[in-house]
């Protein structure tokens, strides 16, 4: 079952991702939608969960306002939502495969003369490091909270979401220098594996919640192609590792 509350109080993508976590805590919540500018939350449920566990594990902050008391919102809602066409993955996931494709580019455009796949490889690993730290900069408490819905670490040591961004962009750096590559192709192997553990959980649990790769710019429903592009990135690392430094 579907069912629609009124959040008063949120204010930014950080109020949103409180929101989110707090309501997905609950046992038996298989998705939720926050809209900012409704100022709504939306949970899909495997059974009827009373009103006032809802307001427990919401933040004080937050004031939750139960359908009953704003039938005409409801309905209205409900109308606008039977308007608006429901996008496909391959849709919702255009931006992530549009910015692989420009890393692919840009890669094959610095290695065009002198082509060595080592180099190839190793640029476009840096690349992605710059690019996809350079969303999460954007919102970083954001990210954190969003992060922390599926990173194991994140989820223990919150802090660890705010640290992530920079390290990304170190790893970047260092991999676009060809600075001590065999211990940045290592950790770049660990970050990423821990990672794709947590993504690969939320796969199998079925959850339906928004991937924190591009920080909260760009929503991303948490999918296999977000499984796919770790696992490149750790393939192509591992490959690197095991061809030329080992």
């Amino acid at each position: 079952m579907t069912q629609t509350y009124l959040i008063q109080g949120m204010t930014c993508n950080g109020c949103r991702y409180s929101v989110t976590r707090a309501f997905q805590s609950l046992k038996g919540v298989d998705r939720v939608e926050v809209d900012l500018e409704k100022g709504t939350a939306t949970l899909t449920m495997d059974a009827v969960i009373p009103t006032n566990l809802f307001k427990e594990v919401l933040p004080s902050k937050f004031t939750l306002i139960s359908p009953s008391a704003q039938p005409v919102k409801q309905n209205s809602l409900a109308n606008s939502a039977k308007k608006t066409p429901k996008k496909s993955k391959l849709e919702q996931l255009k931006p992530l495969f549009l910015i692989f494709g420009f890393l692919l580019l840009i890669s094959g455009a610095l290695n065009f003369r002198e082509h060595t796949t080592l180099d190839f490889m190793l640029d476009f690993m840096g690349l992605f490091f710059f690019v996809f730290s350079l969303f999460k900069f954007f919102d970083l408490s954001g990210f954190a909270l969003s992060f922390a819905m599926y990173d194991p670490i994140a989820k223990r040591v919150p802090v660890y979401g705010m640290i992530y961004p920079f390290l990304e962009l170190i790893l970047g750096f260092l991999l676009l220098a060809q600075i001590q590559l065999p211990i940045t192709l290592l950790v770049s192997i660990i970050l990423l594996g821990i990672t794709t553990i947590g993504v690969s959980i939320t796969l199998l649990q079925k959850k339906q919640i928004t991937c924190a790769c591009l920080g909260t710019v760009l929503k991303l429903p948490m999918t296999q192609a977000t499984f796919i592009e770790n696992s490149v990135m750790i393939f192509m690392a591992t490959f690197i590792l095991l061809t030329h430094y080992i």
